[in-house]
């Protein structure tokens, strides 16, 4: 029987699917529906309870599982990788061009690829028997990108006209200190890895 922890992780991937859905409707030209955006902030914040929520629960009660181990990353970066791509898609383009969450399609790719790549050094050292979990900066990161994402769907929504500066400008902030920090917190996993990644040999 699933665990209560991994209940909630799964609660958490379904949340992401009505959010990815809520997303899809959106349009800046054709839907300009507040009130969609307004969904989807709530239901993104939900979700991002839920993991504090499970992770809480399952060091609490020593429910600490493979499969949660395994679920609880691949749904947060389901939900937070997605709602990226979402927030640089064509949804939030207008007719001229412009995308108004100033989220350009290299930045969600680097998001996406620093994900890759941390995911892939740990199975590797994992498979190596070396010990690999979520370290402060890449809680940082999470915590970081998790505010990120409804204040930008908020700024959308109900911030300031689109051309004001303090609009564009607090946008610009989210925007690149997301891509900073993210970028920033992928060294401490490469640095964790060296040992390993510096062997000339696989066995």
């Amino acid at each position: 029987m699933i665990n209560l922890p991994n209940q909630i992780t799964i609660v958490r991937l379904l949340l992401a699917i009505v959010f990815f859905v809520l997303m899809s409707r959106y349009d800046v030209i054709t839907s300009p529906d507040a009130w969609i955006l307004d969904a989807c902030t709530a239901l993104f914040m939900v979700a991002a309870m839920t993991d504090v929520l499970d992770g809480y629960l399952a060091r609490r009660n020593n429910q600490v599982t493979a499969f949660g181990r395994m679920l609880d990353p691949f749904v947060d970066k389901v939900l937070v990788c997605g709602a990226f791509v979402f927030l640089a898609g064509p949804g939030f383009r207008t007719a001229e061009g412009v995308q108004i969450t100033h989220l350009s399609s290299w930045m969600v790719v680097l998001i996406l690829g620093r994900e890759l790549l941390v995911t892939g050094l740990r199975g590797f050292s994992e498979s190596k028997g070396e010990a690999f979990g979520a370290n402060i900066y890449g809680k940082a990161k999470m915590m970081f990108q998790s505010l990120t994402i409804p204040i930008l769907l908020l700024l959308v929504a109900h911030g300031d006209e689109q051309g004001s500066d303090s609009n564009r400008l607090a946008k610009d902030i989210l925007v690149w200190s997301t891509v900073v920090v993210t970028t920033l917190s992928m060294l401490p996993y490469l640095y964790q890895s060296k040992d390993i990644l510096s062997q000339t040999r696989i066995t």
